[in-house]
């Protein structure tokens, strides 16, 4: 007779599956109180589990825009799931074992390695202690700054809660803002396309939050040891180039068009690229109307957000370091060479396959879901896969066309949020039944590429 289900029988990827999924659900009920709600009315169940999947999973993709829509109560809900959502429950979870003072035991451990995408075990709770006080730290000074500048438009309280609020989703890669209004929703950052001080403090708090936290304690130790890991290495040159390559792209592509840059002077054109540059990499805010770009700036886009940001950070995609190692793969493949070296360091069998899985899964999981939404929804195909990528990538940048979704497409986003919050192959094994040791290998068969 087989024992009954444990938790204990559940793997580390399983647990953050369900995790997530509970903090959603609560979240959804939550929202979906007249407490919520501005009108005094549920909004309805769907449209608060669509948001609580978005705020839980750093997306920013929304279907009733947050400004407006939602009470201090629900806007302080959002701010808590992004919070949890960024650092991840597990994380949460250790915040609460810190203060009672409770021992962080192995399991426990395995699962903040499987949250945070480590190879062992080691300094594992040497690293949570490091994302609580830098991720609090970040915030505090980035709120710290967004309170200064609001509080001429704003008046000191309400720029004091803008601040905080929005230093948390900045960092957290969420993409929410409270700007809009009932008579102008889903206004995001546009109000702010000129404005130094909002846009570099948003720029600086999105790549903090998009960099991960093993490279910031890389970045903190290297006063002391002088030297940067291969990780490091590779995450601060991948998201560098993107990030100037993304500006380079959007500025040139935009640069005539007057219902995004045109209108700007050269300075604007340059800080609104850079913004939305930045924007892609996971983070959501916009200061421009992102459906009015061109479709060729549009489809740039795309590519960065499905790139996406860096491992152990707060966002998603496939990765800086997996795009990283595929191009080298190219580069290594057209040069004739066995080894995919980087920095001087050859990577290692398993990372090269990996990484080649993840990119595949995700560009399964981005083709299919386009394809059923190109069948359910009324919009044009780049509007649609651009929306898509956003969720996958939990970007939240949007052309327009969330709030008018079917039920089946809302369905569809919030699935497509999920798995690339989670990542593709956390879900790949949650999903899977339990591996059996193989107990013989096949013989090596050779197949022509090219």
């Amino acid at each position: 007779m087989k024992n009954k289900f444990s938790i204990w029988q559940l793997t580390p990827p399983q647990i953050l599956v369900i995790g997530f999924g509970l903090i959603i659900l609560i979240g959804s009920c939550l929202l979906s109180l007249p407490l919520a709600s501005a009108t005094g009315e549920s909004i309805g169940y769907l449209d608060a589990f669509f948001t609580s999947v978005s705020a839980t999973c750093v997306t920013g993709l929304v279907v009733v825009d947050t400004g407006s829509a939602y009470t201090v109560f629900g806007q302080v809900v959002i701010a808590v799931l992004i919070q949890i959502g960024g650092l991840g429950f597990m994380t949460m979870a250790t915040i609460f074992a810190f203060a009672i003072r409770k021992k962080i035991t192995l399991r426990e451990r395995l699962l903040l390695q499987e949250a945070f995408n480590q190879g062992s075990m080691e300094g594992i709770v040497r690293l949570i202690r490091k994302v609580i006080l830098y991720s609090l730290t970040i915030e505090a000074v980035g709120a710290l700054f967004f309170t200064v500048r609001w509080s001429f438009d704003l008046g000191f309280p309400k720029a004091l809660y803008f601040g905080i609020w929005h230093a948390i989703s900045m960092f957290n890669n969420a993409g929410f803002d409270l700007f809009g209004t009932v008579d102008a929703p889903f206004v995001s950052f546009t109000g702010y396309v000129n404005d130094v001080v909002v846009n570099v403090v948003a720029v600086a708090l999105i790549t903090f939050g998009g960099i991960g936290f093993i490279v910031i304690s890389d970045l903190i130790d290297y006063r002391d040891t002088r030297k940067l890991s291969l990780h490091s290495k590779v995450v601060l040159s991948m998201s560098a180039i993107l990030l100037v390559a993304g500006t380079l792209v959007i500025f040139i592509f935009e640069f005539t068009n007057t219902r995004t840059l045109g209108s700007l002077n050269f300075g604007g054109k340059m800080l609104s690229a850079f913004f939305q540059s930045a924007a892609t990499r996971t983070a959501g805010p916009n200061t421009v109307d992102i459906g009015a770009l061109r479709q060729a700036t549009q489809f740039v886009m795309i590519v960065l957000m499905f790139i996406g940001a860096s491992p152990g950070s707060t966002a998603g995609g496939i990765k800086t370091t997996t795009f990283a190692i595929l191009l080298s793969a190219i580069v290594t493949m057209i040069r004739g060479k066995e080894d995919i070296v980087i920095f001087r360091y050859r990577l290692a069998q398993d990372r090269i396959l990996k990484a080649i899985t993840l990119s595949m899964l995700a560009l399964f999981l981005v083709i299919a879901v386009t394809m059923i939404l190109t069948a359910t929804e009324d919009a044009q195909f780049l509007r649609i896969l651009f929306e898509v990528t956003s969720a996958f990538g939990t970007v939240g940048l949007s052309t327009g066309i969330t709030p008018d979704l079917s039920i089946v497409g809302k369905v569809m986003i919030c699935l497509t949020m999920f798995a690339g919050r989670l990542g593709m192959i956390t879900l790949a094994y949650a999903l899977q039944p339990k591996r059996d040791k193989e107990l013989f290998r096949y013989p090596e068969g050779k197949i022509t590429i090219g």
